[in-house]
């Protein structure tokens, strides 16, 4: 048997901007892209937190470190800059991997930079 699992995903996404007269897809940054193993082209879903609306499109490499996420295309109608995303990717598994598999999360802050993962936040506080 095969499992469809959550591969990777980036939490708290800021729109940055929008481009209803290209094609299709959302641009993401390339430093965000390959900190969770992403490639261009690759299908994903999208949630909109501020209005509830979701869809599946494919990924356009943006530059890295520019923060950008871009809804491209009819997308561009499902959500405004300044909207938080959460952009999911599956990949489909054997029930011997799927049993060793965790998922590439990264949650992002302002300008869509990457937050330390919170072991690493509770390891810097004061006791």
């Amino acid at each position: 048997m095969q499992l469809v699992l959550l591969k990777s995903k980036i939490h708290r996404a800021t729109v940055t901007g929008g481009n209803v007269n290209y094609e299709g897809s959302l641009t993401i940054s390339g430093d965000l892209m390959d900190a969770i193993g992403l490639r261009e082209y690759e299908k994903i879903l999208c949630g909109n937190m501020a209005n509830g609306n979701r869809w599946e499109t494919y990924v356009i490499r943006g530059k890295a470190g520019a923060g950008e996420i871009i809804m491209n295309g009819a997308v561009a109608h499902l959500g405004k800059k300044g909207d938080l995303l959460t952009i999911m990717n599956f990949g489909i598994f054997t029930e011997a991997e799927a049993k060793k598999w965790k998922p590439h999360v990264i949650v992002l802050g302002k300008g869509n930079k990457i937050l330390p993962k919170p072991e690493k936040v509770a390891e810097k506080l004061p006791e």
